[in-house]
């Protein structure tokens, strides 16, 4: 059974950080792109950051410079460390993997909420 439990979320002033973590089990996550999605309140799901089986990294134009996401194969995690977040930063993460052949095979988390608000 695959479960992707992430944490790190929480509140946070405008100019603050966070690091979210996403702990995959049931799976080699070395055969899995890995990203984050996230979703605000009247919105689509859209992509965050992406980080390949091979470690090539793509991110949003809303957060590039700001936002940075990694991978530890060896624990079957992958984080996204958020700096100078802003309130249109609100909402709620989700981890998301991706097989890198079969690639409607895929798994995503519960998501974490993340608040940005003075």
């Amino acid at each position: 059974q695959v479960q992707l439990v992430e944490s790190g979320g929480g509140l946070v002033q405008p100019g603050g950080s966070l690091r979210l973590s996403c702990a995959a089990s049931g799976i080699t996550s070395s055969a899995y792109h890995m990203a984050w999605y996230r979703q605000a309140p009247g919105k689509q799901r859209e992509l965050v950051a992406q980080i390949t089986s091979a470690f090539s990294t793509n991110y949003a134009d809303s957060v590039k410079g700001r936002f940075t996401i990694s991978r530890d194969n060896a624990n079957d995690t992958v984080y996204l460390q958020m700096d100078s977040l802003k309130p249109e930063d609100t909402a709620v993460y989700y981890c998301n993997v991706k097989h890198t052949i079969a690639q409607k095979v895929q798994y995503w988390g519960q998501g974490t909420q993340v608040t940005v608000s003075s």
